[in-house]
């Protein structure tokens, strides 16, 4: 940071707290020609009045204070509520100190004596905290106002307009629904919709991915089993029905079940009683079942790899989501959405969607649907533009004007996603849609 530049915070308020004269004459001199407020205390007793009095975005606190230490006096802040940073500061600094500092709640934490750069970057870190949060804060606001009003799904095309009014007509009642739709367009999103504006939603909601569960486990997984009921069964276990009594139990990929579990499912929807598998008792279950699916069920039981009476039987409301590319007035928002729900956590500020990016968004054919925007968003905001290349394997291009050369900007790339990733080359792999093998030749190649 340029010292000599005074920094635009004059719309933020600081209060430092410190028993030393020289640091408090050495911080005000420094804070006053830079942002609005600047005051100081000598003593937590000293600040109390000032900080009912006055709302402060920042406090500088020393933790070696007489009296009340500024510890003590950040677990009283955060208590009462305030939800502005805190940086602590300490000439006596260890291991255990920073981590009570840290546990306390503190934004940052510096150690003396230091220079005047190190104090004014960790306010400009907590500054630009606090702008990200009240831009996000917005940002969410404008959404929910423009978008359909059911929480977590995001959209005002006409598509989805018409399928949040089926969600909502169907929700209250106790039938069983299917949701189908090509992967990635957001099923298990209408399915927790569903059962949020249901009478069950004070229940659980259990979600199972049919096809994440081999063959042979199913039935367990499902309707549960007693002790020695087949290799392995050391003891006996509740099954998901039973688990999602009151509730809602959600099977995603429903095409994915064996038949032989197709055959207990449709007895369990019909008699709302399942069987552990080995047991000779039955249990009443008062569950409302969603079932989701991206293949085409007609074409499942045509094949014979589907029952048609389990179809029927599910099939009693059935909701279809859009993918993406027949809904593309919905990008910006959920561009802006996701945007929203990345930053805080990478630590980067939103990018600016701009008509031209838009319009190349609008015209992509999102074979991923939802999901595969969802990636798109967290790899733009790590790269700091948006990557919409085509380029093969990961897909990089260059920003405007940049004269770095393709192989520059992948290496770049990709440690950026690294880094991202705490170096986990699997994750970083999987974010980049490339093999494990080819991440590995890669940082072969560069040293890594």
């Amino acid at each position: 940071m340029d010292e000599t530049k005074t920094a635009p915070w004059q719309e933020y308020s600081v209060l430092v707290v410190d028993d030393e004269q020289g640091m408090q004459s050495f911080l005000q001199r420094a804070l006053s020609t830079r942002c609005g407020i600047a005051e100081c205390a000598g003593s937590v007793e000293q600040a109390r009045p000032m900080f009912k009095r006055r709302h402060y975005d920042l406090i500088v606190l020393d933790i070696a204070l007489p009296g009340c230490s500024g510890i003590d006096w950040l677990h009283e802040l955060r208590q009462d509520g305030y939800a502005g940073d805190v940086v602590l500061m300490t000439a006596y600094a260890d291991l255990d100190t920073a981590i009570d500092a840290l546990r306390a709640g503190a934004a940052d934490f510096l150690l003396k004596p230091f220079s005047l750069a190190v104090v004014l970057n960790a306010i400009q870190r907590c500054f630009e905290r606090s702008s990200l949060a009240r831009e996000n804060f917005v940002l969410r606001r404008e959404i929910s106002t423009r978008a359909a009003d059911i929480e977590g799904i995001i959209g005002q095309s006409e598509p989805m307009l018409k399928v949040c009014e089926r969600l909502k007509r169907i929700a209250p009642t106790p039938a069983t629904i299917l949701l189908t739709g090509e992967s990635g367009t957001g099923k298990e999103v209408a399915a927790r919709a569903l059962h949020r504006m249901s009478p069950r939603t004070g229940g659980p909601f259990v979600p199972v991915n049919c096809a994440a569960i081999s063959a042979e486990l199913i039935e367990s997984e499902l309707f549960g089993h007693v002790k020695g009921a087949y290799t392995g069964a050391q003891q006996s276990r509740e099954g998901l029905f039973y688990y999602a009594r009151g509730g809602t139990l959600f099977l995603d990929e429903i095409a994915e079940l064996p038949a032989t579990a197709q055959a207990k499912l449709l007895r369990a929807l019909e008699e709302r009683r399942i069987r552990p598998v080995g047991s000779e008792q039955e249990i009443a279950v008062d569950v409302r079942v969603i079932a989701a699916t991206n293949r085409d069920l007609k074409i499942e039981v045509a094949a014979q790899r589907f029952r048609q009476d389990l179809y029927y039987r599910l099939q009693v409301l059935e909701v279809t989501l859009p993918p993406l590319r027949d809904r593309p007035d919905d990008i910006p928002l959920l561009v802006e959405h996701f945007m929203a729900q990345l930053t805080p956590a990478l630590g980067v500020p939103p990018l600016d969607l701009d008509p031209r990016t838009a319009a190349r968004l609008a015209d992509y054919d999102w074979p991923g649907n939802v999901r595969e925007l969802r990636n798109l968003v967290e790899r733009s905001l790590i790269l700091g533009w948006f990557d919409i290349g085509s380029e093969p394997e990961i897909g990089i291009r260059t920003a405007p004007g940049s004269d770095e050369t393709l192989a520059a900007v992948e290496k770049r790339h990709i440690l950026a996603v690294l880094a991202a990733c705490d170096g986990n080359k699997s994750e970083a792999s999987r974010r980049l849609c490339i093999s494990r093998k080819t991440m590995d030749r890669k940082c072969q190649a560069w040293g890594i």
